[in-house]
């Protein structure tokens, strides 16, 4: 097959050199020579991005879940230049610095109930592959040799890393199998699709006990832990009832199981508060975060422990068993405090709650579309459920193959056109930065309602 690009698809040198270069991580090599959908970002600013052709577009996917301050913050930008001129590096195996000092102490205060130990890391992949290894580390210092197993939720995501994917369900055995051993998955609340045909919450509530049945059907005194997110964007944004939560938790501790709770993407004001686990009237024994950490103005992860689950560490001569070189990065925590002091002096949390509010008024009219199966989220993380039928409420498929779709692609397209980048995976995903305007929702919301029907009329969906 012949991959030559051709020059005069390419306006910019910077074009040809982004295609000869760079591998853009997650994109298909003829979507971006044909497909037009080659991107190369200049600038930001708010809730906008701006390539080096001078165009203009709503970032409704915040980056990748990310940007929660918004873009374009020189308070944070500045904060990294003036800790890398007065240091930017010491070993993490050995010592900390003093940024991550203030940081962890801020995270102890901020994080709900006694989650006082903060174990810094780069990224949201390795906040989790590092809470499983503390976890497992833990039970076996407990006594407990035999915890090694992981149990989480099917259409769950919680990173790219080895350990991390095998503990999310849309794993891709075809190039990566075989995973990490000793996974197994179960039901995830659904209020849409639940899988036992239960509404409302006693559906979550089904979905809680089967935590349990597969405990009891591994054995307890094999599973380490149980890990979740507490709003799973991955698998469609279907929020929760308090009780499912508390039902877990109850569970959880019942049989010695540590309850890992993934903030990576609900944590830092998305769903309107600084994170989602106080909604729910709970305290996990880990919670690991990252993505709203830094509102992406460097990479930083971290693990949050209880003071309970750190102790088997106080008194002995067990370290932990593993190793960042970047955890706790000066510069990354100087970052992490900017941005923190702005969430707070701004109350994005609130800022967040109003677009959640305004974004149910505004998307509700969209359900009328005929592909518009369901509407659900909560702050700012929203998604519009598309199907091909809503009697049936059959989809246009999963991930990948949801995206090859004729009807999304074409979606997709007219969403492009009209300056909204977002992500359309079987969902049309609205994540707005929390410095997002009710003017500015407005005008996307409008977007998604031309494109929706101008694909449906070509599609010929009544």
């Amino acid at each position: 097959m012949d991959t030559a690009v051709d020059d005069r698809m390419l306006s910019t040198g910077l074009e040809r050199q982004a295609l000869d270069h760079v591998w853009i991580h997650s994109a298909n090599w003829n979507d971006l020579v044909t497909g037009g959908q080659l991107k190369v970002i200049d600038h930001a600013e708010g809730s906008y991005l701006y390539d080096i052709k001078g165009r203009r577009y709503f970032d409704a996917l915040s980056g990748l879940y990310v940007v929660n301050a918004g873009h374009g913050r020189r308070e944070i930008a500045e904060a990294i230049g003036t800790q890398a001129a007065k240091l930017a590096y010491v070993s993490s195996a050995t010592m900390t610095n003093k940024p991550a000092v203030l940081l962890a102490d801020k995270l102890a205060a901020l994080t709900p109930g006694d989650l006082n130990r903060i174990f810094f890391c780069s990224g949201g992949s390795e906040a989790v592959e590092s809470a499983m290894k503390i976890a497992k580390q833990i039970q076996a210092l407990r006594g407990f040799t035999d915890r090694r197993k992981i149990i989480a939720r099917k259409g769950g995501y919680h990173g790219a890393t080895f350990g991390a994917m095998s503990v999310s369900f849309g794993r891709n055995a075809d190039y990566f199998a075989p995973f990490m051993e000793g996974v197994s998955f179960i039901a995830s609340p659904n209020r849409y699709r639940n899988e036992f045909g239960i509404e409302g919450e006693a559906g979550d509530l089904r979905c809680a006990e089967v935590l349990e049945e597969e405990i009891l059907a591994q054995g307890p005194q094999t599973v380490a832990a149980f890990i979740a997110e507490p709003v799973s964007a991955a698998n469609g944004t279907h929020v929760p009832s308090a009780a499912y939560w508390q039902k877990i938790r109850e569970i959880c501790s019942r049989h010695g199981v540590l309850l890992i709770v993934d903030e990576v993407i609900c944590g830092f004001g998305r769903l309107g508060t600084m994170f989602a686990t106080e909604q729910f009237g709970i305290v996990p024994d880990l919670m690991t975060m990252a993505k709203g950490l830094t509102s992406g103005y460097v990479p930083m992860g971290a693990v949050a422990v209880s003071d309970a689950a750190y102790e088997v560490f106080k008194g002995t001569d067990h370290a932990l068993a593993h190793l960042l070189t970047f955890g706790g990065q000066a510069v990354a925590a100087a970052a992490a405090l900017a941005n923190i002091a702005i969430m707070e002096r701004e109350d994005l949390p609130a800022s967040c709650r109003r677009i959640g509010a305004t974004l149910e008024r505004l998307l509700a009219p969209l359900a009328a579309h005929p592909t518009v199966g369901d509407i659900r989220g909560r702050g700012a993380l929203w998604v519009l459920d598309l199907v091909q039928d809503k009697t049936t409420k059959e989809g246009f498929g999963k991930g990948a193959a949801a995206q090859k779709h004729p009807y999304i692609r074409r979606l997709s397209a007219l969403l492009d056109e009209r300056g909204v980048l977002t992500r359309l995976m079987g969902t049309i995903q609205l994540v707005p930065p929390l410095v997002a305007t009710d003017a500015e929702l407005a005008e996307v919301v409008k977007a998604i309602d031309e494109s929706l029907s101008i694909a449906e009329q070509e599609f010929q969906f009544r």
